[in-house]
């Protein structure tokens, strides 16, 4: 393990940082891990990383401004930046920024990395979203009429509280239903748009991406700090 906090960490890639995206996070992870090209934006923010971890194929003479026992080189080619972070970084939770951008392509690769660690609880955060990999239980206090969308990659079942329409009993499956565009709304309850709703969501395999707005930042940490920790395989099996 090269970085092992008790706070949140946030890690920083080479994409596009939206504007105002670097304060919001830092505000909430006060450990920095560079993933290669990414020591750029930290560099530019007058940030220090406690760690570069990657390739070390994209940051040229960046490096010379990091100490020598603060530079992580991992050769080989079999995964990407971001998985070979993600897989040498502990810590409660990660909020990773420069991950989302235009290529499909990257974005997908990030995805799948988080399905493949789940006991990485890591959350990506682009230009208007952001994207985790339900815990075992997820609950939160959200806006009413946020959107929640659900996305499947692969076989799941779960139950919600909070959403205005439920999952429960619903096998969720890429090739077949899947939950985008749910919102924040207790059926049950009468509430306002804004007015804030506890949403709990719960799933029996690490497979379901939670989507939400980038405005949902502020609230995560703390929900997810309280929520049920990602479990080993077996006790995935366990809930299935």
């Amino acid at each position: 393990m090269i970085v092992h906090k008790t706070e949140p960490i946030l890690l920083v890639g080479a994409g596009s940082l939206p504007d105002g995206l670097w304060h919001e996070a830092t505000a909430l992870a006060p450990h920095i891990v560079a993933v290669d090209g990414g020591l750029r934006h930290v560099l530019n923010h007058a940030g220090e990383a406690d760690a570069v971890i990657g390739d070390l194929d994209s940051i040229g003479a960046y490096a010379q401004q990091v100490p020598p026992d603060r530079l992580h080189r991992i050769a080989e080619q079999d995964s990407t930046d971001f998985d070979k972070a993600l897989r040498n970084v502990a810590a409660p939770l990660m909020i990773a920024v420069g991950f989302s951008g235009p290529q499909v392509d990257h974005q997908l690769a990030v995805y799948s990395s988080l399905m493949q660690r789940p006991e990485r609880p890591c959350v990506v955060v682009g230009e208007s979203d952001l994207v985790l990999l339900a815990p075992p239980r997820f609950t939160a206090a959200l806006p009413h009429g946020m959107r929640f969308s659900l996305y499947p990659m692969g076989r799941v079942r779960g139950r919600s509280d909070g959403l205005r329409w439920p999952i429960e009993g619903i096998e969720f499956d890429p090739m077949g239903r899947i939950g985008t565009s749910n919102q924040v709304g207790d059926a049950k309850a009468a509430a306002q748009d804004g007015q804030e709703v506890q949403v709990t969501v719960e799933v029996d395999a690490p497979r379901m991406l939670l989507i939400l707005p980038r405005a949902a930042l502020p609230l995560l940490p703390s929900a997810l700090l309280g929520s049920a920790r990602a479990p080993d395989v077996g006790q995935w099996s366990a809930r299935a």
